[in-house]
């Protein structure tokens, strides 16, 4: 098999290439694709065990693309989501099947219209495969299943991080600021009452109660995938939502610079280095180009984390009112030198996996929760550190 990381020496493209030298049998190639040569090149020089090549890629040039990219099995997509077009028409070129992180829902919807074409030529593009969406969408699912008929579907992630660092930044990414600060200023969908919906950013942050360690968290709408797909993927649901619950010093720094109009696409004219006229830029991209270049922070201590995903799936069971709470729980995967971003990093590559054993069969552009059967994909989690947990609860009690 080949399997073609695109964007695969970023923050999460990093993650998910070690996931394939760990995982994948011995006569399978590896490829970083990366616009930047010299950090794919890198990467794939430090996984020694391995036959990992790194590969300079374009993906706005389709063609040559295509070329340097032949004989993909899968391309996982672990670039910015703004892409996500231009590389699934780089792998409709290349007849082959498609794994991304998610499009912030707008960009969710246009994907789906390449449905048509994957199917015609007999591949698989799942869209939305991270951990929300992606473990997400397949929790709804496992829910849904359990149940004889559905009617709310909601979404939560809920994490803390008590690890000791030393240089710490001024703000800890894990993934692009340019995504988180769209989060915090798009309107999220909600769906309720039948009908898609948009609220004000960062609303809806009553307590929700995590598993322990974690505790009551104040989860806020953020906008997402999950909503674009899930109220359509199961037949007589009324409400569907999602949540997430960040660091509240971090959530109040993004807020910042989000008010202080550093999330803006608007180009603002700033004075050119020689002085003479001046060049536009978008305070988004400035904003992202100077946070995703700060220096990390060191592990000064073992590591202390632990994240809830969260999928709540009410419905009826044998006649009467029943709530189905699935939990995927993480603290990382130490051996592999990876923090609670296992369970976005991974999924694309068991998707990928699950692709090339044709474990996943439906072709088109689908989201996971009708393209990713749970049982062996949560078993494959497991390997990963994250286990699943499923409990019943009768009425429709639960606080969401």
């Amino acid at each position: 098999m080949r399997y073609v990381v695109i964007g695969g020496a970023g923050a999460m493209g990093r993650i998910t290439v070690k996931d394939l030298v760990e995982t994948c049998p011995k006569g399978d190639e590896i490829v970083v694709a990366d616009y930047d040569f010299a950090k794919a090149k890198a990467l794939a020089a430090s996984h020694k065990s391995r036959k990992v090549l790194p590969v300079r890629v374009d993906v706005k040039d389709r063609a040559e693309a295509a070329r340097a990219l032949a004989g993909a099995t899968v391309l996982l997509n672990c670039a910015p989501y703004q892409l996500n077009l231009h590389v699934m028409e780089v792998s409709l070129a290349l007849k082959c099947h498609y794994v991304d992180l998610g499009g912030l829902f707008h960009m969710t919807r246009r994907q789906l219209e390449l449905h048509g074409r994957f199917k015609k030529i007999g591949r698989t593009a799942v869209i939305g495969m991270g951990a929300a969406p992606g473990i997400t969408n397949i929790m709804a699912r496992l829910g849904a299943d359990k149940l004889d008929s559905v009617t709310e579907v909601h979404c939560r992630v809920g994490s803390m991080d008590k690890t000791r660092y030393e240089g710490a930044p001024a703000l800890p990414l894990s993934y692009s600021l340019k995504t988180i600060l769209e989060e915090f200023s798009m309107r999220p969908a909600v769906f309720t009452k039948g009908r898609m919906t948009f609220v004000d950013p960062m609303s809806g942050g009553e307590p929700h109660r995590f598993p322990s360690p974690i505790g009551v968290l104040r989860p806020m709408h953020t906008i997402h995938s999950e909503v674009a797909t899930l109220p359509y993927s199961f037949r007589g649901v009324r409400e569907a939502s999602f949540k997430i619950a960040f660091d509240p010093e971090f959530a109040d720094r993004v807020r910042f610079l989000r008010d202080l109009g550093m999330a803006s696409h608007d180009g603002v004219e700033v004075p050119s280095a020689d002085a003479h006229g001046a060049v536009k830029v978008a305070p988004i991209d400035v904003a992202d180009k100077v946070a995703m270049s700060q220096k990390p922070a060191r592990q000064a201590g073992p590591l202390r984390q632990y994240e809830v995903v969260r999928t709540v799936v009410k419905g009826r069971k044998n006649g009467k009112k029943a709530t189905c709470v699935v939990d995927c729980r993480t603290a990382g995967m130490p051996s592999w030198g990876i923090g609670l971003d296992i369970d976005t990093g991974s999924p694309p590559a068991v998707a990928a996996q699950m692709l090339a054993a044709g474990e996943i069969t439906e072709p088109g552009a689908i989201p996971p929760e009708k393209a990713v059967p749970p049982e062996p994909f949560f078993k494959r989690l497991k390997r990963r550190g994250m286990t699943v947990r499923v409990s019943m609860k009768s009425g429709w009690g639960f606080a969401v």
